[in-house]
């Protein structure tokens, strides 16, 4: 073989593995962009339950105004808000104000019997671990892409991409504690 046709077979081979590398990364990025997505279906089904929540409490509770209208501000700034860090602390706030409305439910007997009241508290339950699952997946899709874009040969190749790391989907300190208790079970 002539050092021409060797010299060919090399950059072919040095092409292929830069191609390889690079549909890589954009695989990773577009497995972290769907995991998004995916946070952002959940949130959005969170924050079309809570008008309902916030009415069902109204009819018990009129009187407490203050906190039915700091639950409304929050979900309409998590609505708002874009991105995994404005998202994660848009989150926090609303599961404070959140929590402040379930405490004052403790208050209202008639309210905690109630059948929609209860309805509601379970749906958004339910989509409270669907969101963690989400977020964790996120997380992790995130995770691996950052990996691949540092690691070598990967650092190396993602610039001509333009792609640069990405953000977490992590909760604030403040919220994250109220996430992660455990419940509470009275009898």
């Amino acid at each position: 073989m002539s050092p021409i046709v060797i010299f060919l077979i090399v950059v072919v081979l040095l092409v292929l593995f830069v191609v390889g590398i690079y549909n890589r990364i954009v695989g990773l990025n577009q497995r972290a962009d769907q995991a998004f997505a995916d946070i952002d279906v959940q949130l959005r089904q969170r924050h079309d339950l809570i008008p309902n929540l916030v009415e069902t409490v109204k009819g018990y509770a009129s009187h407490e105004r203050g906190t039915l209208d700091a639950v409304i501000q929050a979900r309409n700034a998590a609505s708002a808000a874009h991105g995994p860090a404005a998202q994660a602390q848009a989150e926090g706030m609303l599961n404070a104000a959140l929590g402040k409305l379930f405490a004052l439910a403790e208050a209202y007997p008639d309210l905690k019997a109630n059948t929609n009241f209860l309805e509601l508290q379970r749906e958004l339950s339910d989509v409270e671990n669907k969101i963690a699952a989400a977020r964790r997946f996120f997380n992790n899709a995130t995770q691996e892409f950052n990996t691949a874009i540092q690691q070598i040969p990967g650092n190396l190749v993602a610039p001509l991409g333009g792609f640069k790391q990405r953000e977490f989907f992590e909760l604030p300190e403040d919220s994250r504690a109220a996430v992660e208790a455990a419940p509470n079970v009275k009898f």
